[in-house]
């Protein structure tokens, strides 16, 4: 929980229910743990049954009365909605209830604020954050005048939010500017990345499903762990030695997450897009969690968005020291699907050798004896392929081997 020495804000959560129930428990009960990841306690819920949310205050005058009266009686500081409220909603409602409004778009960007340590998170949260609340700003000036402190107030902080339009939209100007640098930083280390010949295996998943986990057994990356929703922001990549003596670099990405906002994709596109580049993709699932398979959906979702659809993908359902049984969960998009817990480190020789044969089928095969005086080709081999088998023959080195296609032995 982040560091706030105010007064805990005590929220209310609502939502327009459009489906009849479904799922609308799972999704609240996922947007009190955002709630709480942010650092408030959730002390009610308010649901409405409706075919459409209204355009004026998302939900119905009579619902708004309720949950006026609700607020009253439950000492509640401020209410969340589990959808992105309009400019319009967002006023009316602030008007209506005299109390601070958020939604769930405004928890997500106020907890990567927190989470964000590296130079390039900052840039990215911080201009997710402007964007979406310079449409918003008549409504949130009443609503971040309320409390000195709480959800929405980190990163650029109320100061900035009181300012003018012209000057938000300079800053949004040189902060994309800032971030264009970035970029190209970033895309300087991913060429280098690649310059190298070694496979890049990229970890997604839905926030909290592991990849942290999986990334420190593996590589001692030294990557935060905590058992809460986006524990990291940043992409960390190492260097990985399979079974086989293969190496390749492992990079993992932001947890993905049911309606992630649209501001963070296009501010972090450049992060998420690791997966883009790299040549096999590691889908790990939470098996444990019952909302597995929609959780699946929603990564596929967001990759599709990102144009990621045609990488070979390993799916690692995790945390199977947490299940008794394995549900019976399908995934068809996945080439290969395996079990593991990563942090026992269970199921790591499968992953390994899964990898392994992803790898090769992206690699021609060789069968040949290469003279001695051409040597160095067997070190090339063995740091970018598989080495199967090395005999010292009068002739030369007789190798049977997997190699990068570029590479011209």
């Amino acid at each position: 929980m982040f560091d706030n020495n105010e007064l805990e804000e005590k929220v209310i959560l609502f939502c327009v229910d459009l489906d009849n129930g479904e799922d609308i428990d799972v999704n609240l009960d996922e947007l009190e743990e955002l709630v709480k990841t942010a650092g408030a306690k959730v002390v009610g819920r308010l649901v409405q049954k409706k075919e459409h949310v209204d355009n004026v205050t998302y939900i119905g005058s009579g619902k708004t009365e309720e949950l006026c009266e609700l607020i009253h009686e439950l000492g509640a500081t401020g209410v969340v909605c589990d959808d992105e409220l309009s400019p319009v909603q967002l006023k009316n409602l602030e008007e209506i209830l005299d109390t601070k409004v958020m939604d769930r778009t405004m928890v997500i960007l106020d907890i990567f604020a927190g989470r964000a340590t590296t130079r390039e998170g900052k840039i990215q949260v911080e201009l997710a954050q402007l964007k979406y609340r310079s449409s918003r700003l008549i409504g949130m000036r009443n609503s971040l005048s309320r409390l000195g402190g709480g959800i929405g107030t980190r990163g650029p902080g109320e100061k900035k939010l009181e300012i003018d339009r012209r000057i938000i939209k300079d800053r949004i100007a040189q902060l994309q500017r800032e971030l264009e640098d970035v970029k190209q930083h970033r895309q300087i280390m991913r060429k280098q990345r690649m310059a190298g010949n070694l496979p890049i295996v990229s970890i997604v998943g839905y926030t909290n499903a592991g990849k942290s986990t999986l990334l420190n057994r593996l590589t001692d990356a030294g990557v935060l762990e905590e058992d809460k929703l986006f524990a990291t922001l940043d992409p960390t990549s190492r260097n990985y030695k399979l079974m086989n003596g293969q190496e390749i670099i492992l990079t993992d990405t932001v947890g993905f997450i049911r309606k992630l906002p649209h501001h963070l994709i296009n501010a972090f596109r450049s992060t998420l897009e690791e997966a883009k580049y790299a040549d096999i993709i590691i889908h790990l699932v939470d098996i444990s969690n019952p909302q597995a398979d929609n959780h699946i959906l929603t990564v596929y979702e967001t990759l599709d968005g990102l144009g990621v659809n045609d990488k070979p993908i390993i799916t690692a359902f995790n945390k199977i020291d947490k299940v008794e049984e394995i549900p019976a969960i399908k995934d068809f998009r996945a080439d290969k699907i395996i079990k593991i817990a990563a942090k026992k480190q269970i199921g790591f020789e499968e992953l390994s050798h899964a990898l392994e044969e992803e790898i090769n089928k992206c690699r021609q095969y060789i069968e040949k004896v290469i003279p001695y005086a051409e040597a160095g080709i067997i070190n090339r081999i063995r740091k970018s392929g598989t080495l199967l088998e090395e005999e010292y023959r009068e002739d030369g080195i007789y190798v049977r081997a997997y190699v990068e296609k570029s590479l011209n032995i």
